[in-house]
């Protein structure tokens, strides 16, 4: 936990580490009080053999988590496959969320194959600054290729797009234009189906934005929350 004030939750995308998005972190505890979640099998949590290895496993676990931590009805900002986690649990657990921010969010509409998905990542690699290669590697470790495959192929069927209408709460959709993971046409096609949604672009962005761009994903989130009265 990072800052004071009113909370705020960070959920990692996949395979990825709470270490990861501490620059991001830094940034928001200027206003917020900073929850980094590692969902089980990730960064410092446990999991085991059998769980969680699909969406509905992390969108159940993160629920539970926020329970616990009486943590209820507050703003969750997602990226990557956390992106589609917190937008699953809005639609499922209503009650445990005031707003969304949904940074390069994975599954909607696209729900591209583990080959696919390896090959943006690869042409992704070199946008990436290279500090982040360290804590990266350390997190894919700890994840294990056998769970972070699992949820891969989860994603080729897990459909969270028709989710989206049951969505209740204000969205802030993040789109990195130097995103190959993530195509900006994806992210609009939300915003057509989400109507309390902004889409608001970073230039030169790649996919790890919450990484690269660290002040203008604060600048931008802490703007919507303020906005919305959060």
């Amino acid at each position: 936990m990072r800052g004071e004030g009113r909370p705020l939750v960070i959920v990692p995308g996949l395979g990825c580490a709470s270490w990861m998005y501490a620059r991001l972190a830094r940034e928001l505890a200027r206003e917020r009080r900073v929850f980094v979640y590692d969902p089980p099998g990730h960064g410092a949590s446990e999991g085991r053999r059998d769980f969680p290895v699909c969406i509905s496993h992390l969108t159940d676990h993160l629920a539970a988590w926020l329970e616990v931590m009486d943590l209820g009805g507050v703003p969750l900002l997602g990226h990557s496959l956390g992106g589609e986690v917190v937008i699953d649990l809005a639609a499922r657990y209503p009650t445990l969320v005031s707003a969304l921010i949904a940074c390069a969010p994975t599954g909607i509409p696209e729900n591209p194959s583990v080959r696919m998905q390896l090959l943006r990542l690869l042409r992704d690699l070199p946008r990436e600054r290279p500090g982040l290669l360290g804590p990266g590697l350390r997190a894919y470790r700890r994840s294990g290729a056998r769970r972070m495959l699992k949820l891969a192929r989860d994603q080729e069927a897990h459909m969270t797009g028709p989710l989206l209408g049951q969505v209740r709460v204000p969205t802030l959709l993040l789109d990195g234009r130097a995103d190959p993971v993530i195509r900006s046409w994806t992210v609009r096609r939300i915003q057509q189906d989400l109507p309390d949604a902004v889409v608001r672009e970073v230039p030169g962005a790649p996919h790890g934005l919450t990484d690269t761009h660290p002040r203008a994903v604060a600048s931008f989130t802490l703007d919507f929350l303020r906005n919305q009265g959060l």
